[in-house]
């Protein structure tokens, strides 16, 4: 009788060798020494939310909402046991990457700083498209008026988190899945510097002035301050609960009208901000109105820590910055903090997997004539999509969809929002949502039987881009008021695409 409990192993024959099987079946995703690549860390302090069993099951059968595999039709029931097991051990040699690694893997390329600052193309800087391709690990600029591409560069291997643009447009930043972080002078087409942050890193954020670069890690457990000019180390911030506790780092924002970073904490149930402008925190307190009680926290970037009732994976702002939108994927409700007093002032009815991340705003206008400011996120593990008046905090509709989706995007000049169904058999499907009806109005099908994803508009909300995400695939551009196709631009595993003057006018139908 096969054997149920995760770590059991027959006396039949010699146990499986779990080094030897991640090195044939994991290592290309999850890096050498299990620090992450393409896929998570897998070691114990990354792996402390998920139970064995679960990790066994994700082995044998894959899981949703990612590229993980299964593996039950590959390897041996004992295989997949003793390759769980093993992957909860520590490292042999315990991973560390400090203030001191950070400096030494800095990068600075001197003949392309202080170059011109005045781009040496002739498309219009404002409406530049970056286009990421994760087939072969290279951007492409792509010339929004025309829609073409005009320049294409390589990247370190398996960015994450999109590229982040400085207020004018000019440099824009990015982090690969192993912890680089490169500053790029887009006017000159110019690598400036890197510099490798972390060993699994989730994202960046540039603050308003462009003065710092904020890194959310995984692994270590850290934040990471850069400066802005030259990548070079500010700060390394710990990332602590009161409690003592460490966390990963989901990701990192720049909440622009706060003049301050706020950070999503994968453990610890605290949402950090820290502000850039120079204003003092004061340690031990959260409420605002408590600040005068107490000590002010000395040096840059201080850090105020909130506390909740549960941890948030993920998180949504309204476009003031005063309100965060956060969910947990433990738990069916999802909480509305108030970032000025510091507390939970709703809860948010969001049950399955919401992907707050790729949330839209815009303002919605009932039967009466009355608006409304209203979010909409997709949904990772349940098919439809969930409208939220922003007054209230109530859902104020569901829309089904044909499947779990992972991106939805739109633009003020659309009354359109585009929605993927990423996930299962209707993955090649794209629905077209009217914002005034909350209905959807089309189903566009790019490429029956491939994949269809992440949709971003031009500057004007002219033309929606949609990516094929397929090895030979294909940016399909849509006149995005008659939704016909107008052309495609192959490209290798396209996938997110950022336009510059959406990005750095935040724009409400986009990520920021």
């Amino acid at each position: 009788m096969a054997a149920l409990c995760v770590g059991f192993i027959s006396p039949a024959h010699a146990a499986p060798d779990p080094e030897k099987l991640y090195e044939t079946h994991c290592l290309s995703c999850h890096a050498p020494n299990r620090l992450g690549g393409m896929g998570p860390t897998l070691l114990p302090e990354s792996l402390a939310r998920l139970k064995r069993a679960d990790a066994y099951k994700a082995i044998a059968e894959g899981l949703p909402a990612t590229q993980m595999p299964g593996f039950k039709e590959m390897l041996k029931e004992d295989e997949m046991q003793v390759l769980t097991a093993w992957i909860y051990t520590p490292n042999k040699i315990p991973p560390k990457w400090d203030a001191e690694d950070i400096t030494a893997s800095h990068i600075v390329n001197t003949e392309n700083v202080g170059l011109p600052a005045k781009p040496v193309f002739k498309a219009d800087p404002s409406n530049v498209t970056l286009v990421v391709e994760h087939g072969d690990h290279h951007i492409s600029i792509l010339d929004g008026d025309v829609m073409e591409p005009f320049h294409r560069f390589q990247t370190r291997y398996a960015l994450h988190g999109g590229p982040k643009f400085t207020p004018d447009g000019r440099f824009v930043y990015w982090a690969s899945r192993d912890g680089w972080i490169t500053k790029y002078d887009l006017w000159n087409l110019k690598v400036v510097a890197e510099v490798r942050a972390g060993i699994n890193t989730r994202n960046v954020a540039v603050s308003s002035d462009g003065q710092y670069v904020m890194v959310a890690n995984y692994l270590p457990h850290t934040l990471v301050a850069l400066s802005g000019k030259d990548l070079s180390l500010v700060k390394v911030i710990p990332v602590v609960a009161r409690n003592g506790k460490t966390s990963r780092v989901s990701a990192v924002y720049d909440a622009r009208p706060r003049a301050s970073f706020v950070a999503a904490l994968k453990d610890i149930p605290e949402v950090w901000e820290i502000p850039y402008d120079g204003r003092p925190v004061y340690k031990g307190l959260v409420h605002d109105y408590q600040y005068k009680e107490a000590i002010a926290e000395p040096g840059p970037l201080p850090v105020r820590q909130i506390v909740l009732d549960q941890i948030l994976d993920d998180f949504f702002f309204d476009q003031s910055y005063n309100y965060l939108m956060g969910a947990s994927r433990d738990v069916p409700k999802g909480q509305v903090v108030h970032m000025g007093v510091g507390r939970k002032i709703a809860d948010l009815d969001i049950p399955g997997m919401p992907h707050l991340g790729s949330g839209i705003t815009w303002e919605w206008t009932d039967d009466k004539g009355v608006t409304h400011p209203v979010m909409a996120s997709p949904n990772l593990k349940d098919g439809h999509i969930q409208v939220i008046d922003m007054k209230t905090w109530k859902t104020l509709k569901v829309i089904p969809t044909a499947g779990p989706g992972f991106f939805l995007r739109s633009h003020e000049e659309t009354p359109y929002a585009w929605a993927d169904v990423f996930f299962g058999k209707n993955r090649d499907v794209m629905h077209v949502i009217d914002k005034r009806s909350l209905e959807v109005v089309a189903d566009l099908k790019p490429e029956p039987g491939k994949t269809a994803t992440h949709v971003e508009f031009d500057r004007y909300g002219k033309y929606a881009l949609v990516s094929l995400w397929e090895m030979d695939g294909a940016l399909i551009v849509y006149d995005a008021k008659t939704l016909k196709e107008v052309k495609r631009l192959p490209m290798k595993r396209p996938v997110g695409k950022y336009n510059v003057w959406n990005k750095t006018r935040l724009s409400a139908g986009t990520s920021h």
